[in-house]
């Protein structure tokens, strides 16, 4: 009989925060291990909900919701949107320059489709969200990654980006609060970035889905904000994080900047978009509500000190750097932490075995850093939503594994 083999698209893309070691942690869930899962970002199954109004919403638009929307959004969404651009001093943007989207991802996935070719590159952050670097491969083009200095609070390398242009560079992409790292770059850090972007007539792509889960009084700066107008700007948030709704699979996408010198691609994003119809209706019609001007500049509680988050962001930075052998450099955002194992003490060469033997052993689920396109074998990503005592086992399970573990 025939066989089927994956597309060769294929070849070079990985998705490790769902890739080898959770098919593992699955299997040994279906023999009846009880598994701690610390791979995904995923509220809901550490006891976060969405605000009751945002359910509210969505429940009474149902009925409203069955048929297809504009391709682009229902107006009242992408209203909404238009107003929280103005607000992160996103200027020039028309309703007509707005995308929604079943989450990020699928926009990420989208904007990459409706760019390249083969042989064109893209300078993607390392580490990263590897959906950026799948996308860009799967569009035909090639990820660069350029390097996120953790001795730097994790911020991008100006020097080492310059480095990575070449003739057949089209884009740059930041990931701004970071997913792995937790990172927050400063506006001067944006500029220097945005310069470049203008100097080398590239496209900027920024991931901002984060930019509302901010700690210690740091500020976001969107650099579609800040940059020069000649330079192109794709600037992507969501609900998914900020409301705790990523199963209802809500984010947008917004142009903005020189859209005259990207005509040709707008149209082929326009035409992507209407090819899948439309995104979620009855998730479109939280978004008026999550991005009610009133809620400009809030401060979620969780985020305080007192707050959950914080005080899991604060126990988790302080448990590993006790730990002998990893370090941590402490997240400004989010919910995720990238420590740096000292691989040479344990012997580590390839961290996806490491943590498929902390899996086994202690039942604890982590991503390997290869996963986020990180070259050395010395960091892993933890995902702290946790309680503060089932964070506690964990960390006590990492420091006893690690007292005897050579690799």
């Amino acid at each position: 009989m025939r066989s089927f083999s994956k597309s060769h698209k294929l070849d070079y893309v990985c998705y490790d925060i769902r890739g080898p070691v959770m098919d593992a942690a699955n299997e040994m869930e279906a023999q009846g291990e009880r598994i701690l899962k610390l791979n995904i970002g995923n509220p809901a199954k550490f006891g976060f909900s969405a605000p009751d109004f945002i359910l509210e919403t969505m429940a009474d638009s149902l009925t409203a919701s069955m048929g297809y929307s504009d391709s682009k959004g229902i107006p009242e969404a992408l209203e909404a949107i238009k107003r929280y651009n103005e607000y992160k001093g996103i200027t020039g943007v028309t309703v007509k320059d707005i995308y929604t989207g079943n989450g990020v991802s699928e926009l990420i996935t989208m904007s990459m489709q409706g760019l390249l070719d083969s042989g064109d590159e893209v300078l993607v952050p390392a580490p990263d969200y590897p959906l950026w670097t799948a996308s860009v491969t799967l569009a035909g083009g090639t990820a660069v990654h350029y390097i996120c200095d953790e001795s730097s609070d994790w911020n991008p390398d100006i020097a080492d980006i310059r480095k990575k242009i070449t003739p057949n560079t089209k884009a740059i992409v930041i990931i701004n609060p970071n997913n792995p790292t937790g990172a927050v770059y400063s506006k001067d850090l944006l500029q220097q970035i945005a310069d470049v972007a203008k100097e080398n007539g590239l496209m900027i792509f920024s991931d901002e889905i984060y930019d509302r889960l901010l700690m210690d009084d740091v500020e976001h700066v969107s650099i579609a904000s800040i940059a020069d107008p000649e330079v192109f700007c794709v600037t992507f948030g969501g609900l998914s994080k900020s409301h705790m709704t990523a199963g209802y699979r809500c984010g947008w996408m917004t142009l903005s900047g020189n859209k005259q010198a990207a005509k040709g691609y707008i149209e082929g994003i326009n035409m992507l978009s209407s090819m899948r119809l439309c995104s979620n209706v009855p998730a479109q019609h939280m978004i008026p509500k999550a991005l009610d001007p009133s809620s400009f500049g809030w401060k979620d509680p969780l985020l305080l000190p007192g707050g959950r988050i914080y005080e899991q962001r604060e126990f988790i930075t302080k448990a590993l750097n006790e730990i002998d052998g990893i370090t941590a450099v402490k997240p400004k955002a989010a919910f995720y932490i990238f420590p740096k194992i000292d691989i040479g003490k344990f012997g580590i060469t390839n961290d996806e075995k490491f943590v498929l033997d902390f899996l086994h052993e202690k039942k604890i689920l982590l991503v390997a850093g290869g996963g986020f396109h990180w070259e050395t074998p010395d960091h892993f990503r933890i995902v702290y939503l946790p309680d503060l005592k089932t964070l506690s086992e964990s960390m006590d399970g990492l420091s006893e594994f690690l007292k005897t573990y050579r690799q």
